[in-house]
């Protein structure tokens, strides 16, 4: 009997719909968030990106500089402009910002000392979602399910 190895690197949700313009994603361990258009208070799929980018961010920040002191204050603000242009819509001037306070010592001087370095780390190798933005990789999108004969459809 031999049973089929998930594949490690596979990250996926399910996405249903549950209203007009209303949506809800479920992950593997059945995590639910609804989605919305932005007729509702659910977060568009734009600010989930935004989530998405300090989310990733932050964990990083975190795991590295909490290793030397947990942060007294852990905020973090993203943003991003949407625009309409010769390559449709899309965001720009994207920008994720962290205020931290670390307690006084030589803990919190350790992980002080270390955040640049951090968010050095974290935009150029760490954080997934803002890497694979940054670089840019392409998007399917494809019809699924009985009856489907359709491929991928894509920008290139």
């Amino acid at each position: 009997m031999s049973e089929e190895t998930p594949d490690p690197t596979l990250r996926s949700i399910d996405l249903v719909k549950i209203g007009d313009g209303r949506y809800k994603a479920t992950n593997g361990r059945g995590g639910v968030l609804p989605i919305g258009s932005g007729d509702d208070p659910d977060f568009t799929p734009v600010e989930l990106l935004l989530a998405a980018l300090a989310g990733c961010g932050a964990i990083d920040v975190d795991l590295i500089t909490r290793k030397r002191a947990a942060a007294d204050v852990f905020e973090a603000h993203a943003e991003g402009h949407k625009v309409r242009d010769e390559q449709g819509s899309h965001l720009v001037g994207l920008r994720v910002g962290f205020d931290l306070a670390f307690p006084e010592g030589e803990a919190g001087d350790r992980a002080r000392e270390v955040l640049p370095r951090t968010l050095q780390q974290v935009r150029d190798r760490l954080c997934t979602v803002g890497r694979t933005v940054a670089l840019g990789e392409p998007v399917d999108y494809v019809e699924v399910g009985a009856g489907s004969v359709t491929g991928p459809v894509t920008g290139q």
